[in-house]
Formats: structure tokens, sequence, C-alpha cells
């Protein structure tokens, strides 16, 4: 960039002084060349009829060329904006663009060269390469901007303008549909982003990125095979039961953009595992898929017996069919559950009564636990407690949705609006890293912890990844930027993994607790 600030400065004492000589009507100096007699003749370029356009010396437009330049690169080491960065490319394209034309003028139809001019044409040519390098070394990076910007600046308001979830289902038909095929690679193609230096292998799974699609997203496994494309290491389905259920009394998804949250009341809306279980059965992935399994929303589940017994049927399912799922997430944290309101797994005797169920299935894939988030540390620590004695559970979520709804992160009269439901996206982001930053330092050898809760940036996910979370899970984020954001942020996540001279993101995870006592 120095090195491009001062070729503005070259450029501007050429134009500087070509625009003096042209208002003091004086002829620079031009090395007369016998052999060459074509280079002798500066007077005859900077006084012919293309030395001026509507009145204006060309010399006077390169001044305000490089001056634009040179602002625009001291913009870019300064503020680090993505969108300088593209105009430093725009306007160095029209700099050499205008520089090839004036050299053409100069060779074929004035037959003369002027000195002054070619080293401006140069310094151009010079600008310009300097910064399609750069354009190359960062053309994702513009990429994802300009797809951001497009869906931020003129999809999102469109989409906002009708229902929640009738918009929901649309993506979720057009996902199915680009899931094949050749869609799926001009997908892959334009909007996926990997690394080696995100690549983690956890509790013997091999995770080719650390952002993953969080439950209640793809709640029927419809989008499976087009997820990799966006650049997901990872997806979650579900969460699913094991009977049917066809969702909360609507509306079961609504929008705070001012609190950047989501309202969900879906209450494990799914078409039941034996139906998924099906649909999944045939099917390659290239990516690991986990399983979300809840306990069925339903009026007969009345006493804990049937809880764990309805929850440990969905399990036999899935490890009967043998499905290539590469873990499960057991969702004990739902709190949209009409009509099994007065069942909880937290009271210590409960979850421990639940989990020796599951892990005596013997279950052949790990189990991460969906955890809550308006619990104590204390009631987390608990539970916590428990579930590291049992072989298959290898890890934990943080967290599930955001309940309180006067937490400082939510506008109240967006809250107003929506009787029932809870809340996703920056109200559950303090609360998930404080958990994460808790379990972390009490149970770092023994727990995986995935992040989940307002991640809408690499510096989000990153804030996660050094409080001690090994993966990290989002919807709410991607909603409210762009489906291009998984890939961002894997590709912003390499620069901040730089910045800290760690060779691996495996090597950040924890890191703001290291030195102190764990």
């Amino acid at each position: 960039m120095i090195f491009l600030l001062l070729l503005s400065i070259a450029g501007l004492i050429d134009s500087i002084y070509l625009t003096w000589e042209h208002f003091n009507n004086v002829i620079p100096p031009c090395t007369i060349n016998h052999f060459l007699p074509i280079l002798s003749n500066c007077g005859e370029v900077l006084r012919s009829s293309y030395s001026v356009i509507f009145g204006i010396p060309l010399a006077l437009t390169g001044i305000i060329q490089y001056g634009l330049i040179f602002i625009i690169t001291l913009l870019i080491i300064y503020r680090k904006n993505v969108l300088f960065r593209f105009w430093l490319i725009c306007q160095a394209f029209i700099g050499a663009l205008a520089s090839f034309y004036f050299m053409y003028l100069q060779i074929f139809v004035i037959k003369s060269i002027c000195f002054y001019c070619t080293l401006s044409a140069l310094i151009s040519f010079t600008i310009f390469f300097l910064a399609y390098k750069k354009l190359i070394k960062e053309r994702l990076t513009i990429r994802f901007f300009l797809y951001g910007f497009v869906y931020q600046k003129i999809l999102k308001p469109i989409f906002f303008l009708f229902d929640a979830e009738l918009i929901h289902n649309l993506h979720v038909d057009l996902g199915e549909l680009l899931g094949h095929g050749f869609l799926k690679k001009i997908v892959g193609w334009k909007l996926k982003y990997t690394s080696a230096q995100l690549k983690q292998k956890l509790a013997g799974i091999d995770f080719p990125g650390p952002v993953g699609l969080a439950a209640g997203f793809d709640y029927d496994a419809r989008l499976t095979q087009i997820l990799p494309s966006l650049g997901f290491g990872f997806q979650t389905v579900g969460t699913v039961t094991n009977s049917p259920y066809q969702g909360n009394p609507p509306p079961r998804l609504g929008r705070l953009p001012k609190s950047k949250s989501l309202m969900v009341n879906k209450g494990f809306k799914n078409k039941s595992a034996i139906i998924i279980s099906h649909q999944l059965k045939n099917l390659q992935f290239e990516i690991p898929v986990g399983i979300s399994i809840g306990i069925t929303n339903s009026i007969k589940i009345r006493t804990v017996e049937d809880e764990i017994k309805d929850i440990v049927s969905a399990f036999k399912i899935f490890e009967k069919n043998s499905k290539k799922n590469s873990y499960y997430e057991l969702n004990i944290s739902c709190p949209n559950l009409v009509n099994a309101k007065d069942i909880s797994f937290y009271p210590p005797k409960i979850l421990e009564l639940l989990l020796s169920s599951v892990d005596s299935l013997r279950l052949k894939k790990p189990v991460f636990i969906k955890m809550p988030i308006e619990k104590t540390n204390e009631e987390i620590s608990s539970m916590l407690d428990i579930i590291v004695k049992y072989k298959s559970i290898k890890g934990v979520v943080f967290g599930n949705l955001q309940k309180d709804r006067k937490n400082p992160s939510l506008v109240s009269s967006e809250v107003k609006k929506f009787k029932a439901g809870n809340f996703s996206g920056k109200p559950c982001e303090q609360r998930s890293n404080e958990l994460i930053k808790l379990a972390y330092k009490n149970y770092k050898n023994k727990l995986i912890i995935i992040g989940c809760g307002g991640v809408f940036s690499a510096e989000d996910a990153y804030k996660k990844i050094k409080l001690g979370a090994s993966l990290i899970q989002l919807i709410t984020g991607m909603i409210f930027q762009g489906p291009q954001l998984i890939s961002q942020i894997n590709l912003e996540l390499i620069d901040l993994l730089q910045k800290d001279r760690f060779k691996n993101i495996s090597q950040a995870v924890g890191h703001t607790l290291r030195g102190q006592t764990l």
C-alpha cells in the first residue's frame, strides 16, 4: 500500500506539472531521439485537439485521478473497509483504460509520443497491476461483501415484507432444489470457502470447518446436500421427535430487526423420527450431519418415564436404520414445548435418569447436549457434573433460546408484538459466552463445547472460540446477514488466526483463558 501511495504522488507531480505547462502555454522539454523521431515532439501531443476534453486539459483529470488513488489508499490503510478496496480497483481500472486509449492516440493517431504522458501511463498501468494483484488476494472478501450488500440492502427488505415462516419455507424449498447437480456446483463455486487451517478432528469426527447450522432451521432434513456449498463445516438436523408434531399455533417465527433476533415458537415441529430416518437413508454427506433429538411435544407425555421412553425410542429408530449421521444432539432445553411444558430434565435426578437411559443404548455415535442459558452458573455446573459421568456424552452446546423478555439486548417495543415464543440471536450472545467460559474453565478436558447464539460475524465466532468453543453454530446471523456469512466467517477467521500466530483453529480454542487458573 505504501508503494501505491508513492506511485499516486508521482502521478500527481507529473499531472500538476503538465497542467501548469498547459495554462502557462509552455511546452515541456522532451529528449530528441534521432533514431526514433516519433519520440521527439511533446508539443505536438500536448497541443493536439486530443489533449483537451470539454475544454478541460487531460492533465487536470490526471490530478483528480491520482488524487483519488492517494485518498482511497489512505482510507484502506486506516479504515480497512472492503468497500474502499473495491473502489481502488475500479478507480485504477478507469485510469489504466484511459491511459491505454491515450497511448493508442499518441502512437497511431498523433504519431508522436510525449515523455511525460507516457510516464503517467506507466504509473497508471503499475497502479492497476498492483491493485489487481491485491484484488486476486482479496477477491473472496470483495465477493462476499458484494453478496452481503445485495442481500442486506435489496433482498432482505423484500423478504421482511412477508411472513417469516413463509419466507423460511420458500428458502428451504429453494435450498433443496439447489442441492443437486450443476446447480449445487454453481452455488459452491460462488459461495464456498474452506481452509485446512479450519479443519479439526473432534470426538472421532473430521470437521472441515468450525461453523455449523444449528438445529431449528432444517427440521425436516431437506438441506443436507446444499449446506456444504455454503461453506458449512457441519449441520444439525431437527430437532426430531419420536412422533410427528405440526408445530405450535402460529405465529411460529417472527423478526426483531432492531434486536437482531428472531422470535421462535415452533415447539419441535417435524415429521417424526421414522419419516426423517427414511429421508436420510440413501444420502451421502460431504460434512458431518448431526441429528437433534427431543421429546415429542404432546399431551400424551405426562410422566418422567413417558418422556425418557419417548426419547429413547427416537434414538433407537436412527440406530436401527444405521444412518450415516456423524453425531446426535440431545435437546433438553427447548422452552417452547406448550404440550409438555411441565416436564423438565433440569433436576439432577431426572437428568441422570435420562442420560443413563441414553448411555445404556451404547450408541455408535457421540452425543452432544443442547443446554439452556437461563439457568444460574451453579445449576449449569450441577448439570455438567452429571453429564461428564457418561462416556457417550462427548460435549455440550451453549445454548438454546433466550427466555428473558427483559434482556437488555431486546427492544421492548419489538418483544411486545409477540405474546408467545422465545428469542434467538444477539439476546443470547452474552450468556452463551459466559457459559462457554464456565464450561471450558472447569471441564475443558472432558467436554467438547459448541458455541451457539449471537454469531453475526467472524469476530463473534472467534470470541466464542477463544473462550473455549471448538465449534460454532448459527441460524439468526445467516438470516440477517445473508447466505455468504458462513464462508465470510471462514475467510476472516484465517486473518484472525494469522494475527494471533495460530496455524490451526484448534490452537485458538480457550486462548482467552490460558494463563488463568483453570
